[in-house]
């Protein structure tokens, strides 16, 4: 995931269409159709500052939710960012469509892809045919990426839900209060723990790849490396297991 730099132009309030085609005006305006920059980082006119609303309005959709009116605050789109990294899998970052990605094209919550565990064993056999070390390796590097990003992306969700609690505690004391103004605070604080729960549940997912990939390359390239890629997923199964279960974050409930 690439952080939003605040200095470049950012591209607020557009839908899905109007983004995706002002998106490949400015690709071939600055050279070319190549949308992604330097070490498969997102050129930065092509960083908007809302890119990753989708998140939320995806998350609270595919489990029935309504989508809140709200503007997201600071600390909500940080939530969205952070999440984006977690959710999305490993094997799809850097590739040609990865902005297209990060804009949520690809995403269809009333039609969700079915989560597939060999698809990751399939992306190692395809890119490291030749060298199991080189996919062992990658085993541990994709299982501890997912560990260092799970502490931030939680700091930044118990601070989320804790303003959630207090902004559905201060309703009652809000004067002439609308239904809907009421409808839109709860539904925004709804979509906030969707996202977590959604995060919760893409790493239960990811993690279970990580096992059935390890398994299979033992038995087809057995390696002594096997031996750090086991700790590697261990360790994060760990994390995952406190984070999504109330310590060091809030606890929610995985879906899937």
């Amino acid at each position: 995931m690439i952080r939003r730099p605040r200095s470049h132009h950012r591209l607020r309030g557009l839908g899905r269409a109007t983004s995706f085609a002002l998106l490949f005006a400015a690709a071939f305006l600055s050279g070319g159709c190549v949308l992604n920059g330097d070490f498969g980082r997102i050129r930065p006119e092509l960083v908007g500052d809302n890119m990753h609303d989708w998140v939320g309005r995806d998350a609270t959709r595919a489990v029935g939710g309504p989508v809140s009116e709200f503007r997201t605050t600071d600390l909500e789109r940080d939530l969205r960012d952070r999440a984006y990294a977690l959710i999305e899998p490993p094997y799809n970052r850097g590739r040609w469509d990865s902005v297209l990605r990060e804009y949520g094209f690809f995403n269809n919550p009333e039609k969700p892809k079915p989560f597939d565990k060999a698809e990751y064993l399939y992306k190692l056999h395809r890119i490291y045919r030749r060298s199991e070390a080189s996919a062992y390796a990658q085993i541990v590097t994709d299982a501890r990426n997912d560990v260092e990003r799970l502490q931030p992306f939680f700091a930044v969700a118990t601070k989320v839900i804790d303003i959630d609690r207090r902004r559905k505690e201060s309703l009652v004391h809000v004067s002439n209060l609308t239904p809907r103004e009421r409808g839109n605070a709860l539904a925004r604080n709804q979509e906030n723990a969707a996202i977590v729960a959604w995060v919760c549940a893409a790493l239960k997912d990811r993690l279970s790849s990580y096992r059935f990939a390890l398994e299979r390359l033992v038995v087809a390239v057995p390696s002594t490396a096997a031996v750090e890629a086991d700790r590697s997923i261990s360790y994060l199964a760990t994390q995952l297991g406190q984070y999504c279960n109330g310590v060091g974050g809030a606890t929610v409930a995985v879906r899937g």
